[in-house]
């Protein structure tokens, strides 16, 4: 029997059209060439809800349609994966599988545009929220994606929410960026590993020779006229990044924030050292609203920060409620074995305090 999107489901994905949607994702590597991929996700609408999935090789689903249905592509695992899902557990946002691929989708308002839905073609189409759950379950490289990407149509769930783009990284480190544009898949090598929103990637990487000017550390002291001009702290060489939450903007500072970053010895340090770059990163609620119409009561827009260590097969996350940092191996897992399961990262949505006793 078909299931169908609940209303409330349907009319969050609408509400995606708002702009507190964002995303901000980099990419790292480490002494030992292993492969960092991190990322925010963003909404300030309502919670997410958002759930760590474990999918077991063999398991099978079949993909919503336009209108909520699901009688769209049917598609088995035959990689065991784990990812982070939002607002529904088919919806996967991040993911890792065993085979070493990582996929993520990052919302793309008004630039990019799906092929309408034919019913024809109803049995190859595969809603574009679900699109990271195919790609972990049946691709392990970047060159699969491609390939595999290119016998399938993706299409909107519902066509009044955004579109969104995908980061695809496998072991080799190589990564891709996927845009659909007026209806045609384009993948874009990403050669810097950082992406936000819109406009697309070529637009991005070509906005930052806006910013020549930067460079880490201090800037010279001059002399301009009989006046003497000298910095009035630290980190001047910086000074004029952007600080707003547009992608614009996110995209400079997280290219110039990873870039200066120190390359660390190991690939458990180098995902410590993510997480402290996409501290930059996280929006209150309140940035986004005119003053007095902050809709919520979520404690920020930025619902989660994930990172995920590729070589060994780990996925790391922390929430809005909760900040210590929890990690899933994947190399802990029988996907032979184990059963399919959704549980949500916050079981108790408070943060949680140490108090320090003092003898």
């Amino acid at each position: 029997m078909k299931r169908i999107l609940t209303l409330s489901v349907l009319a969050c994905l609408v509400s995606c059209i708002m702009p507190c949607v964002a995303c901000t994702g980099i990419t790292l590597t480490s002494k030992d060439s292993c492969t960092i991929v991190a990322r925010t996700i963003e909404w300030g609408g309502s919670d997410l809800n958002s759930r760590y999935v474990v999918v077991p090789r063999g398991y099978t689903v079949q993909s919503y349609l336009p209108g909520g249905t699901t009688d769209g592509m049917k598609f088995t695992a035959r990689y065991g994966y784990v990812g982070l899902s939002v607002e529904q557990k088919e919806f996967v946002a991040e993911g890792l599988n065993e085979a070493g691929l990582s996929a993520g989708l990052f919302y793309f308002p008004n630039y990019g545009k799906y092929e309408d839905y034919n019913p024809q073609y109803k049995a190859q189409s595969i809603a574009d929220l679900q699109l990271v759950s195919w790609v972990l379950g049946t691709c392990s490289t970047v060159d699969d994606v491609i390939k595999a990407v290119g016998e399938v149509h993706v299409v909107a769930i519902d066509p009044r929410a955004s579109t969104v783009h995908w980061r695809f990284t496998d072991v080799s480190g190589r990564q891709v960026v996927l845009e659909i544009v007026d209806g045609k898949a384009r993948f874009y090598e990403n050669p810097l590993g950082v992406l936000t929103n819109s406009p697309g990637l070529e637009w991005h990487l070509t906005n930052l020779n806006n910013y020549v000017n930067l460079y880490p550390g201090a800037v010279q002291a001059q002399e301009l006229g009989k006046a003497r001009l000298a910095q009035f702290g630290a980190g001047a060489g910086f000074l004029g990044i952007p600080g707003d939450v547009t992608p614009p903007s996110r995209f400079v500072r997280a290219a110039f924030f990873q870039a200066t970053a120190p390359v660390r010895d190991t690939a458990t340090e180098t995902v410590m050292s993510a997480f402290q770059i996409l501290n930059n990163f996280d929006i209150p609620i309140g940035v986004e609203f005119a003053k007095g119409s902050v809709p919520c009561d979520i404690p920020s827009a930025t619902q989660w920060t994930s990172a995920t260590d590729i070589c060994n097969g780990k996925i790391y996350f922390r929430t809005m409620y909760d900040s210590r940092i929890r990690c899933i191996d994947l190399r802990t897992i029988d996907f032979s074995k184990v059963t399919y399961r959704a549980e949500l990262l916050d079981r108790n949505k408070l943060q949680p305090v140490e108090t320090v006793v003092i003898d």
